[in-house]
């Protein structure tokens, strides 16, 4: 293999950039993935490994905090360095934890390895936007940018749907294994087909921003992910929460006196830069805590298996890819202000829709109110990502794609705990109404989860009333946390509308094109 350098390279041919597309969309479903894979084998897990509730919740949160902390570095690390070589010390992190995972003989072992999953996803999840949008020109950037926004999208369901499959036949460690050849596989795609892409100019390695964010943003999602079951006025939660918000603030501070930042705060200047961010933040706030209502209406309310559930969610995922890929093309013409504005919009009244089932409800309902979410969710979600990723030139575009992919993390982060805790306030205001003359234990469990309030319903002589009891405070806490969810969602709207820009800046435009023509493309000879 031999290295071609040139200060003006073409792009590669067009087949190689729809191959290019393939393999990193796939590797960001995989990433997306790895998020909600254990959504069905918590359970089977616990039971094999002792794995208490605290220890439950770290098998999955561990990913999500070393993911979140750890892709602003990772993202410039790849600009500095070449993203295809961060794209592959990812891909064989990943695929290694979780080879090692189907092994995991204790739950401080699986939690171990999901951290270092997550440092690996961190590594891959910035490599793959920026790749695709330093190797496809400006033509065709955006309808590529939406293809991947659209998988990125979809990754979660899917990955739900194809954990829940495997449990169908095999142990919960088949998961792991699946998700670790799927690493390989796209770690020998990437060496054959991804050509190497690095900033054509010197980045500078930023240590101290690199440190002050990766603890920073850490220790904000450790609070958050700490509030729901510790409380908010936990001493490791307030700590957590003070500690990142002070950790991030010296980030900021510092980033403003270096001379090379890693991220220049002053970029949030930039109308499409900072509507972007505020938009996919909203966008996954929102729908993250849809994911954690709807999954549990389907399976407590309506009666459905893990599996089922999944599959019940699957046509949203399935919309959503088609109309990202036009939602690409309506923002180049019509800008991020009108099509982005539109989005969060129609995502909020498919919020309101879903807040108006209750248990007599059907699936005909869920799906017409899902088919509306998965209408608006790509239409705000694909001119979001495209609005950031022109609004910095091609040698920062890792930086870029990281902000794409920490305002997504943070903003699922947060959706989870606060209409987590929304639902908690509804429900447990409802069910409080009906458990006298139940004994103290069963119904302080009741209280807790409606899971655990359908166990004790079927103990009980009058069971079938308190189970029904049960799913009307299950179907009062969904609706406080769609309506604060929608509230948000139409709020990010008009964010978007009175600062969002008529159309992507000429001034980033004519940026990207004349870095397209400097950016160092190395490929194989033929």
């Amino acid at each position: 293999m031999s290295t071609v350098t040139a200060h003006v390279p073409a792009p590669p041919r067009t087949d190689r950039r729809t191959l290019v597309l393939g393999v990193m969309c796939l590797a960001v479903v995989m990433v997306v993935a790895g998020v909600s894979m254990l959504a069905n084998s918590l359970t089977e897990i616990a039971s094999d490994l002792g794995a208490s509730q605290s220890n439950q919740q770290w098998i999955v949160d561990a990913y999500a905090l070393t993911l979140a902390a750890f892709l602003l570095p990772a993202g410039a690390l790849g600009d500095r360095y070449g993203r295809r070589g961060a794209l592959l010390v990812g891909l064989a992190l990943f695929g290694g934890a979780a080879a090692m995972s189907a092994f995991a003989a204790s739950s401080n072992q699986l939690i171990g390895y999901r951290a270092v999953m997550g440092i690996g996803a961190a590594l891959i999840m910035p490599g793959t936007l920026s790749t695709i949008t330093s190797i496809f020109p400006p033509e065709e950037r955006a309808k590529a940018v939406g293809i991947w926004a659209g998988f990125a999208g979809a990754g979660g369901t899917l990955g739900i749907l194809i954990s829940g499959a495997l449990l169908e036949g095999f142990y919960w460690g088949s998961t792991f294994f699946v998700v670790a050849g799927l690493a390989a596989f796209l770690f020998v795609a990437v060496v054959l087909v991804v050509p190497a892409t690095r900033s054509s100019e010197r980045v500078a390695f930023d240590p101290v921003g690199s440190v002050l964010s990766a603890v920073g943003i850490g220790a904000l999602v450790l609070g958050i992910i700490e509030g729901p079951e510790r409380g908010w006025t936990d001493p490791l939660t307030l700590g957590a929460l003070v500690g990142g918000v002070v950790l991030l603030t010296a980030f900021i501070l510092a980033e403003l006196r270096v001379r090379e930042p890693m991220l220049d705060p002053r970029l949030f200047r930039n109308h499409g830069f900072s509507t972007g961010s505020a938009s996919l933040f909203l966008q996954f706030f929102a729908m993250f805590g849809f994911f954690f209502v709807s999954l549990q209406f389907l399976q407590l309310v309506l009666g459905y298996s893990a599996f089922t559930a999944a599959l019940a969610l699957t046509p949203m995922a399935v919309l959503m890819i088609p109309i990202s890929v036009v939602a690409g093309t309506l923002s180049e013409r019509y800008g991020h202000k009108l099509i982005g504005g539109l989005g969060l919009a129609v995502s909020a009244l498919g919020f309101l829709a879903f807040a108006t089932l209750d248990p007599g409800s059907g699936y005909l309902q869920f799906f017409a109110a899902s088919m509306v979410i998965g209408v608006g969710a790509p239409l705000a979600m694909t001119p979001a990502t495209n609005a950031i990723v022109a609004s910095l030139p091609l040698e920062k575009q890792g930086v870029a794609s990281a902000v794409n992919d920490t305002a997504r993390e943070l903003g699922a982060a947060f959706g989870v705990a606060v209409l987590g805790s929304a639902f908690n306030v509804g429900y447990r205001n409802e069910i409080g109404e009906h458990l006298n003359g139940i004994p103290a234990a069963a119904a302080d469990g009741a209280r807790e989860a409606p899971a655990i309030a359908l166990q004790v319903a079927g103990r009980l002589e009058n069971g079938s009333a308190f189970a029904g009891f049960a799913r009307d405070a299950f179907t009062t806490g969904m609706r406080y946390a769609l309506f604060v969810g929608a509230a948000l969602l139409v709020i990010g709207a008009a964010f978007v509308w009175l600062r969002g820009d008529s159309r992507i800046e000429a001034q980033a435009e004519d940026e990207l094109d004349e870095s397209l023509g400097e950016i160092e493309l190395a490929t194989d000879a033929a």
